[in-house]
């Protein structure tokens, strides 16, 4: 097995060992199910209730990716503003920050009163979760866009918006990349807690629900159902950055 093989099954076998060593312990000391299930005993709960798991899934899937959708628009646009203009970066970057600091959790009852309880307030805490990375990477690539480079252009020509459309928006892909699959993972998260106090569907009510009835399998097979669907995403965006940004990947592939 080569090095790459070794790095391609690495998190699998680190999943497995950590699989096998949490079943031991689980019967080692009879842990009680209802304090800390066994993984046997989470895939008992979560074939049971297979069908129930796959619709609250699906709804956290496109409320999360509604809320992401919007993160991306959002984040880009005003990634663009701030990275573009010093001004901009020095009036609305610090207020932006402090803006992110905020509990997203803090938000969910407010939401409730404007909006009801349902899909709205979970779209809108995933997207308030997740837009602020992208919107600070893709400041970063245009703000930090090399003077030398940008001088050699403006020489040959090239006007402001030329050099942000054509140079600093390329150089900006890697970051753009490497903020979605942080958002997409905090989107997750913004939606799941959204649904345990304002929704009747998702994964979210279904930690709530199994959780009053005592039933910790069936909550814990839905925590790994969001984590799947957290990492499905996050592999894609990886693939999608790997060929559409190899050229600031070149020492990774040559391994």
């Amino acid at each position: 097995m080569n090095q790459k093989q070794i790095e391609l099954w690495s998190p699998w076998l680190l999943l497995l060992s950590v699989v096998v060593v949490w079943q031991i312990i689980c019967s080692a000391f009879s842990v009680s199910e209802f304090i800390f299930p066994s993984p046997l005993r989470i895939w008992t709960q979560f074939w049971e209730f297979k069908a129930i798991i796959a619709a609250h899934a699906w709804r956290t899937y496109w409320v999360t990716m509604a809320g992401f959708g919007i993160a991306i628009v959002v984040g880009v646009l005003l990634g663009f503003v701030i990275g573009s203009s010093r001004l901009a970066y020095a009036a609305v970057y610090p207020l932006m920050t402090g803006f992110n600091a905020l509990p997203k959790a803090a938000f969910v009852p407010i939401l409730v009163v404007w909006f009801g309880i349902g899909a709205g307030p979970a779209i809108l805490t995933a997207f308030l979760i997740s837009f602020f990375p992208i919107m600070v990477n893709i400041a970063t690539g245009l703000a930090t866009l090399e003077p030398e480079l940008e001088d050699v252009l403006r020489v040959l020509g090239a006007k402001r918006w030329d050099v942000l459309i054509k140079v600093g928006l390329p150089r900006s892909m890697p970051y753009f990349y490497g903020s979605l699959k942080v958002a997409i993972t905090l989107a997750f998260v913004g939606t799941t807690v959204s649904e345990m106090t304002a929704a009747n569907e998702g994964i979210g009510y279904l930690l709530i629900s199994a959780g009053s009835a005592m039933q910790m399998g069936l909550a814990f097979a839905g925590l790994l159902v969001v984590g799947a669907m957290a990492m499905l995403m996050y592999e894609l965006f990886a693939r999608i950055e790997k060929h559409t940004t190899g050229w600031a990947h070149r020492g990774s592939q040559n391994r």
